[in-house]
């Protein structure tokens, strides 16, 4: 009886080991797929647009490599798993991550600079689409991100506010949901008439769904690293 009972629990063991090394590995897989599809879909935009063919092409550019790239990687920076960065001490990992956040601000500003001036050359009215609304809705709270972002790299300095831990969910939840308007945004982007126009065919699905990838793995990041109930100190 008492062979019996320490073989189940043999069994039972082996049974949790496997299954914590299968979900090891199916977040590993899916870190690096998300790396890869923030990588490929910003050089494929980058491509398509042909940048100094004009100024509009310099618009997707931009903001292809501010927040489907750089804002992306920012997001992942904290992954324990597959991160190019996990050998980095937390606090380093902090200053990587607001200096990538910064580039998002430069390169979203810089890429709607080109949209306005492309937009003033040819004649045509600003924000008459809800990807302009959004992105530059996107932008204004990604600002708003950045400079909360300074709050928590500076703990000691005497500012207004909630207590820094507080203030950290507050910032780890804006900050989800401020990748998510980006990446509705990048979305609403493929209905343009500019992407229709270049991506034609059933190619044009695949390659919509693209920023989807990252998405679902930054979603799974925070919420179950940053926002479980269990780590959370107010």
């Amino acid at each position: 009886m008492q062979i019996d009972v320490q073989y189940s629990l043999v069994s039972e063991n082996h049974g949790r080991f496997n299954e914590f090394w299968m979900y090891k590995w199916i977040r590993r897989l899916a870190l690096i797929t998300a790396h890869v599809a923030a990588l490929g879909f910003t050089i494929l935009i980058s491509v398509l647009s042909r940048p100094g063919t004009s100024f509009f092409s310099w618009h997707p550019v931009c903001m292809s490599v501010s927040f489907c790239l750089c804002m992306t990687e920012g997001m992942l920076l904290f992954s324990s798993q597959e991160s190019p960065f996990c050998f980095c001490s937390r606090k380093r990992r902090e200053w990587l991550h607001w200096f990538l956040q910064a580039l998002v601000v430069v390169g979203g500003v810089t890429g709607v600079g080109f949209m306005v001036v492309s937009k003033r050359v040819s004649e045509r009215p600003h924000l008459t689409t809800w990807h302009s609304v959004l992105g530059v809705g996107t932008l204004v709270v990604t600002v708003l991100q950045t400079t909360c972002g300074l709050r928590l790299l500076f703990p000691n300095m005497s500012l207004p506010g909630p207590p820094l831990p507080r203030l950290r969910l507050y910032h780890t939840t804006c900050g989800l949901v401020t990748y998510l308007l980006a990446v509705a945004t990048v979305m609403l982007a493929m209905f343009s008439d500019w992407f229709q126009a270049t991506m034609r065919g059933l190619l044009w699905y695949p390659v919509a769904l693209i920023p989807l990838l990252p998405a679902m793995v930054v979603m799974s990041q925070v919420t179950r690293v940053y926002l479980s109930k269990k780590k959370i100190t107010v």
